[in-house]
């Protein structure tokens, strides 16, 4: 029986030319945002990859994520909160301007 060792840091990867340089899963466009946004609603590392369902997503993949995520939780919280601001302020001016037709 053969056994493969994979280097935990393959898994995540940090390119600027995908999404901008946030850390993905390796051989994906999945932010380890997205995983945490899931995980921080209480979902599982399985519930997670089941909801994704992504061909080149497994466990270890998730689990990768998530050690990231608690290893350099305070780069993706301000990621997060970020993201949660911005997303407030497009809601707020799509308000706006459906309030001024």
């Amino acid at each position: 029986m053969t056994t493969t060792t994979i280097e935990i840091g393959t898994l995540i990867d940090c390119s600027p030319e995908i999404r901008g340089g946030r850390p993905t899963i390796a051989g994906t466009a999945v932010t380890v945002r997205r995983l945490v946004s899931w995980y921080k609603l209480g979902l599982t590392p399985e519930e997670i990859l089941n909801r994704m369902g992504h061909p080149h997503l497994d466990l270890a993949k998730v689990y990768a994520a998530l050690t990231y995520y608690h290893a350099n939780r305070e780069e993706i919280e301000t990621d997060l909160a970020q993201e949660e601001a911005e997303v407030k302020q497009f809601e707020q001016e799509w308000l706006q301007s459906k309030l001024n037709k």
